[in-house]
């Protein structure tokens, strides 16, 4: 097995489970003496065991009393989740058991583990990349289908294995740019030029191919800030308690009820949307409620989507004024079985009823065509580029196009070229971890629960 560079050669432990009360709860070790602090803990049932295979065992204290028993498996490295000698023990899921368990580990001579520690070790022994850790926790947090999927695609490496290619092309390409800067009494190829300029612009349209999914990745990691908003009474928590399923907000016919803004998320198509219920807008009667309208305020500036609630049994009120929103606007009218007004004949609405349900259904899938975001527009594999990812490429795409700029000059210095093309490289390398972050790697794994 391959060792961790320093401070990683420490053994270390931690509950893999939520904390509370369970079935079955998980403690991990993992590290140079792994099975050592197992042994231990068991009488010394772990070294004898065969690897990957489940037995019956007991963790005792030091005075030899019983504290638990369960199943514990051992994972020799390099053919384990870390890729280091690795054990696990299944245990009752009681919250004190397995602190128990935890802290007889920890007397056996192992160490706490840190946010995320052992996907960081799986990382640097080779075990997944840099892409690969990150879908370890997309896939722990994603709240829909959709996000499931493109968090198992990443967790697979398609995003790994799609940057690294096209890493690896830009590579070849740098090579020969540079055999060309070095040595140009070597006829290399008359046509050396267009060919360089074909091979980055591939890798351009690589990278802007992935920066295209960028929206739907914060979609799917994030939500859709989805946010109603209208008039007092007009059906606003209602609205929202439907689409939930659940009375999560207080309806009451008395004006201004809503104070707080109040947030949930559910599952549209696949699509989580963060619904978010405000105070109605009008002239406040008191601070508090000002307060309130202020936050509807904030929450239609920072929205994704607006749904203007109104009432469809009153005339048609006269166009209010509302912050400025880049977000796109739903109107939706509701109270449709009490009738609808004659001041709302021909309006481009969703109309429906809160009291009973009708038209619900059109407005889930208006909602989701005015997204252009579905299941079908993934295709075969489901690439979803987060934050840090869009960042790197956008700074690979500026040195690749500078590069290509250079290089359709005749004029100009092809050594420029080559440095735009190493910066493009590097870019490119640190989404996969190809390159020395050993910064980024705190700021990625700090987002981890402990025990993963």
């Amino acid at each position: 097995m391959n060792a961790l560079p320093d401070p990683h050669r420490t053994t270390i432990t931690a509950v893999a489970t939520p904390p509370g009360i369970a079935a079955v709860s998980m403690v991990r070790i993992s590290g140079p003496g792994a099975i050592q602090v197992a042994d231990r803990a068991t009488d010394g049932k772990v070294s004898a065991q065969a690897p990957r295979s489940s037995r019956h065992c007991r963790v005792r204290d030091a005075e030899g009393r019983t504290i638990d028993d369960g199943l514990i498996t051992v994972f020799p490295g390099p053919h384990s989740y870390t890729g280091e000698d690795s054990v696990e023990f299944t245990g009752h899921g009681g919250i004190l058991a397995t602190q128990e368990v935890l802290g007889c580990f920890l007397a056996c001579g192992a160490v706490p583990a840190g946010p995320g520690e052992f996907t960081r070790r799986a990382f640097l022994n080779g075990k997944l990349d840099l892409t690969q850790a990150e879908g370890v926790m997309d896939l722990i947090s994603a709240q829909t289908r959709l996000s499931l999927r493109a968090a198992r695609s990443q967790l697979d490496g398609v995003l790994g294995r799609r940057t690294t290619a096209a890493r690896d092309q830009l590579l070849e390409t740098l090579a020969h740019l540079e055999a060309w800067i070095d040595f140009p009494e070597e006829d290399i190829d008359p046509q050396t030029g267009a060919l360089l300029r074909s091979s980055i612009q591939a890798v351009l349209d690589t990278v802007d191919s992935l920066l295209a999914t960028a929206d739907q990745g914060r979609v799917l990691r994030e939500g859709v800030r989805t946010v109603i908003f209208g008039e007092p009474n007009v059906g606003k928590s209602s609205l929202l308690n439907r689409l939930l399923g659940f009375e999560r907000a207080i309806v009451s016919d008395t004006a201004g009820t809503t104070r707080d803004t109040i947030e949930e998320t559910i599952n549209l198509h696949g699509i989580p949307l963060r619904l978010v219920d405000t105070a109605g807008v009008r002239a406040a009667l008191d601070r508090i409620e000002a307060e309130g309208i202020q936050r509807t305020v904030r929450q239609i500036e920072a929205a994704d989507i607006l749904l203007e609630l109104a009432d469809a049994n009153k005339p048609k009120p006269a166009d209010a004024v509302f912050p400025t929103s880049a977000a796109k606007r739903l109107l939706v009218l509701n109270k449709l079985d009490l009738g609808e007004h004659p001041s709302w004949a021909g309006v481009d609405a969703v109309r429906l009823s809160c009291n009973t349900g009708e038209g619900f259904d059109i407005l889930s899938n208006t909602i989701r065509d005015s997204l252009h975001f579905s299941e079908v527009d993934w295709g075969e594999h489901a690439v979803a580029i987060n934050a840090r990812h869009q960042a790197s490429l956008m700074l690979a795409r500026v040195g690749l196009i500078a590069a290509l700029e250079l290089l359709e000059n005749p004029a100009s210095d092809t050594e420029l070229a080559a440095i735009d093309l190493r910066e493009a490289l590097d870019a490119l390398g640190e989404i996969p971890g190809r390159v020395d972050t050993e910064d980024l790697l705190g700021v990625i794994f700090s987002r981890f629960c402990i025990g993963k």
